[in-house]
């Protein structure tokens, strides 16, 4: 688990574009520009085990939470009530959970119906059309790099679940993952995700799985997959 989590920690100082990072426990907070711990301009927020990095876009903003969350303790870093009665709080993405894989814990699933296409193919254009806009965009699926792992339907040639990865600073693998609404509660999720975190490990890759929705992490839970952290992006009045 320690292995796991320092390859988690050092993945996210990379993304955090600073050459500070995790501290043996409690927060961490650096002024990054560029960070992808959030989108530009936000704060970010990224707990892992028992130490939290934060990102601020200015000095200024860093020097404000530096002094908000000065008395927080660890766990509550990545709740946003907690910010809101700190800072003026004008937006939040999250918190989501973070997940992450060894591979002597993963446990593959069935994937006797999973077929790999190109990311770029018709079967998953279709799924992704065919869905709500959110679960389309809440997958990720469309900017993935990795073959598409799909099951097709039992009468029909249409795609009904699909899972891939994106990459993630060359050492990571994203996990994204959909399963048409009218299908689901049947396992396809776990068999193309199966697929997808089988791929990525004979690349070498760390399989991350980023979720807010139950029946989702149920799904890592399943894979093997370890619950490290949390991730939290907070926007701030000006």
């Amino acid at each position: 688990m320690s292995d796991l989590l320092d390859a988690a920690r050092s993945l996210w100082t990379d993304l955090a574009d600073s050459p500070i990072g995790f501290g043996t426990g409690g927060s961490t907070v650096v002024v990054s520009s560029g960070s992808r711990l959030c989108p530009p301009g936000w704060v970010g927020v990224v707990r892992l085990g028992d130490s939290a990095l934060i990102t601020a876009p200015t000095e200024s903003i860093g020097a404000a939470v530096s002094e908000a969350v000065a008395d927080l303790v660890t766990v509550e870093l990545t709740d946003p009530d907690e910010w809101r009665r700190r800072l003026p709080v004008a937006d939040v993405l999250g918190p989501a959970f973070l997940d992450y894989l060894s591979p002597n814990d993963f446990t593959p699933m069935n994937t006797d119906r999973v077929v790999a296409v190109s990311a770029d193919s018709t079967d998953l254009a279709g799924l992704l059309a065919r869905v709500d806009p959110s679960d389309a965009d809440e997958s990720g699926l469309a900017s993935i790099d990795s073959p598409a792992f799909v099951v097709h339907g039992p009468a029909s040639s249409e795609a009904i679940a699909a899972a891939g990865y994106s990459r993630v600073h060359g050492v990571a693998a994203h996990l994204c993952v959909l399963t048409d609404p009218e299908h689901r509660g049947h396992g396809l999720a776990g068999a193309t995700a199966s697929a997808a975190v089988e791929h990525a490990l004979s690349a070498g890759l760390l399989p991350q799985w980023r979720a807010r929705v139950p029946a989702s992490l149920a799904v890592a839970q399943r894979l093997g997959f370890s619950r490290l952290g949390r991730q939290l992006s907070l926007m701030l009045s000006t």
